[in-house]
């Protein structure tokens, strides 16, 4: 190899590891929020696995599968399988609705009852909709 292809392969050497490190790196707070959230039995077992993305300032960052955009059905239905395609208004459907929204919950408490987080915003984990076929 020259010169100039050994420059130029340690300079693209650096720029993908500077790329793996932002897009990897998880810091050590959000790490210890998402193992205290995956030690609460009722969160650990549930379908969807809340987590903290990301801490912006004080406000923790956490995924959800609610949106506006996506019926609650859709979601209820992907993770409660036995309530796809019934009604709204089924207490079936109602059950389902207020266990998401417990849990949804209990994760929130969990993360705002840390000493550096003020606040939880959610957002919208595109991801886990794309993989089971939702598109937003």
């Amino acid at each position: 190899m020259d010169r100039g292809t050994k420059i130029y392969a340690l300079i693209l050497g650096v720029f993908t590891l500077t790329l793996a490190v932002v897009f990897l790196y998880e810091s050590p707070k959000v790490s210890e929020l998402n193992e205290q959230l995956s030690s609460i039995r009722s969160i650990k077992e549930f379908p969807y696995h809340f987590k903290v993305i990301r801490i912006d300032n004080r406000t923790a960052v956490m995924s959800t599968p609610r949106s506006t955009d996506v019926p609650v059905a859709r979601i209820l239905g992907i993770l409660f399988p036995q309530v796809k395609g019934l009604s709204t208004q089924s207490p079936e459907f109602q059950k389902a609705q207020k266990k998401l929204a417990t849990v949804q919950n209990l994760a929130r408490i969990t993360v705002i009852n840390d000493d550096e987080i003020d606040k939880v915003r959610w957002e919208l984990d595109r991801s886990w909709l794309l993989q089971h076929g939702i598109t937003i």
